[in-house]
């Protein structure tokens, strides 16, 4: 069984999956052999990544997708639950939920987090988001707080859910966003720890939460060199709260045995087969316009939008990937969470041919015989 620790210290570079439950992963394409996202699939999908000895596995969050011909991210497993699925068919890998705080009372998330980390015996990691999309929202009926205010919020959820788990006592809880009689809840999470804790903030209140609060930022590449500066401000943001916080980025993956194979896969899906629409609407709520952007840089943007949902992209052969995972590492990331087109099909070359290479290029240790 893998311990927390395991998966939130040390010096080695994590690999995990992200967003197998969703419909099309992070890749808005139209290729018929698309990722479902159906639970038989992300049962199997989970027990090959734990015996490849990938790390985690990180879910996505979605409430309706992106009405796009591919039908990309429409049909989605609920984090939450997929995860306590995922985590009573496996034994080591660490399993994180995405969960949008402003839709869950903290009281309850905190009981359904104690019960999904017992049902993992202490694997169980959460995903913080205190803002989303503002079509979604509207589907509960609530509209977005002003941007800095989410992480306000943010704060208080996460205080009740902490205090709910380390309490031996009712307690009041009297704040801005939340008032509680009488909290209390039972079990702890497994081994009186807390689950492992992410956030995506990018903006300065957002990387603050992060700094304060988890024990990984999860952050997107723009180029190599802008986050090693990035990396170095938040790791000094971190440290003056006293605390050392890892950082994971998201990249999406296309590998196969030869570069021009991988290359041509590539333009095959993200370009011919690109589901175009949703690709622009993926964009537009994100807040990349046209406008924003000199043309050859949007055109740049939109084509890794269509490869991964705007995630890095690493295209070639085993040597290209690890090569390529290696630079990552060096310029200071703790770790990738990885998006292909269909996770099943893609993970045996992944787990064959670039682990190994990774292995052997001292980015990860060797595993040890099972």
């Amino acid at each position: 069984m893998a311990s927390r620790a395991d998966m939130g210290t040390g010096d080695r570079f994590r690999i995990g999956l992200f967003s197998p439950n969703l419909r099309g992963g992070i890749i808005p394409t139209m290729v018929a052999e698309r990722w479902r996202a159906t639970w038989d699939q992300n049962l199997l999908l989970a027990r090959d990544a734990e015996a490849a000895g990938l790390d985690f596995l990180l879910s996505g969050a979605r409430w309706k997708g992106y009405d796009g011909a591919g039908d990309f991210q429409t049909v989605n497993l609920e984090s939450t639950t997929w995860a306590c699925g995922v985590l009573g068919a496996t034994e080591r890998i660490s399993v994180i939920a995405t969960v949008h705080v402003p839709l869950v009372h903290p009281a309850y998330a905190a009981m359904q987090m104690a019960t999904a980390d017992h049902i993992g015996h202490g694997r169980f990691g959460v995903n913080i988001v205190c803002g989303w999309n503002d079509d979604e929202f509207a589907m509960f009926g609530m509209r977005q707080r002003e941007h800095d205010d989410r992480y306000a919020f943010g704060d208080e959820w996460l205080d009740i859910a902490r205090r709910i788990w380390s309490s031996d006592e009712p307690f009041d809880y009297d704040g801005a966003h939340f008032r509680l009689r009488g909290a209390i809840g039972r079990p702890a999470p497994y081994g009186g720890t807390t689950p492992l804790l992410l956030n995506a903030g990018s903006s300065p209140a957002g990387r603050d939460f992060a700094a304060r609060n988890c024990d990984f930022l999860f952050t997107v590449i723009v180029t190599l060199d802008r986050s090693q500066r990035e990396l170095a401000d938040f790791r000094r943001l971190a440290a003056g709260h006293g605390r050392t916080v890892g950082v994971l980025t998201p990249v999406y993956v296309v590998c196969r045995p030869t570069r021009e194979e991988a290359e041509a896969y590539h333009q095959h899906y993200a370009h011919d087969e690109a589901d175009w629409p949703a690709v622009d609407r993926l964009m537009a709520q994100m807040g990349v316009h046209a406008q924003s952007f000199p043309p050859e840089y949007f055109a740049t943007y939109r084509q890794r939008f269509a490869g991964g949902g705007g995630t890095y992209p690493i295209v070639g052969d085993p040597d290209d990937v690890a090569a390529e995972l290696a630079r990552i590492h060096g310029t200071g990331f703790d770790g990738v969470a990885v998006g292909f087109v269909n996770y099943a099909d893609e993970l045996p070359l992944f787990a064959d041919e670039v682990l190994p290479r990774l292995e052997r290029l001292g980015v990860r240790a060797a595993r040890a015989a099972s």
